[in-house]
């Protein structure tokens, strides 16, 4: 079984300048991957919740982007670190439903999306990564389009336990192999 799971896509991770690197198109994408998911898989949303960071529960900030497609039987996880997994229940709620694989999207590509993404292949999770699933700001020393080209190409050289690899394509791509499963 399947499971996407849907990073900090919250207002407060959104605001702010240099604006996230193409935030309508990814998510349109990211609803677009949990229309499919949710026909025989899981979609979690993955929810940072940490008052120092400007994400207080139940502010402004901290709310789900209104944008986003949610539906009653999606789950939100919190999380006050990088890793999704960590002092979370994020692992026993996907064993519990059977989920052997993660499609892993969101925000921000260098911090909460790559912790999430080393942390579930060393959990042994078969791990798929949108190409243009996550996305990241400007930073002074380098811009958001290359980070996210960086860390698409190093997760696919990312060792994981049993010789797995993290898959990363296009999201249209991943559609396509949804749509045909």
């Amino acid at each position: 079984m399947r499971a996407l799971i849907i990073v900090d896509m919250q207002v407060g991770c959104f605001s702010g300048q240099p604006p996230r690197w193409d935030s309508e198109g990814l998510i349109a994408r990211v609803n677009q991957l949990a229309g499919a998911i949710r026909r025989d898989g899981l979609v979690v949303f993955i929810q940072h919740t940490e008052p120092a960071d400007g994400l207080a529960r139940h502010s402004d900030e901290w709310a789900l982007l209104p944008v986003l497609d949610r539906a009653p039987g999606d789950l939100v996880i919190e999380k006050s670190a990088c890793d999704s997994f960590l002092e979370t229940n994020l692992e026993d709620v996907l064993r519990n439903h059977g989920v052997d694989e993660l499609i892993i999207t969101g925000c921000a590509t260098v911090f909460c999306v790559d912790t999430t993404v080393r942390a579930a292949g060393a959990l042994k999770f078969k791990v798929v990564v949108p190409s243009d699933g996550h996305t990241t700001r400007d930073r002074p020393h380098l811009d958001a389009r290359s980070i996210i080209a960086h860390h698409n190409f190093m997760w696919t050289d990312l060792l994981l336990p049993r010789q797995a690899r993290v898959r990363v394509l296009p999201t249209q791509q991943l559609m396509g192999e949804l749509r045909n499963a």
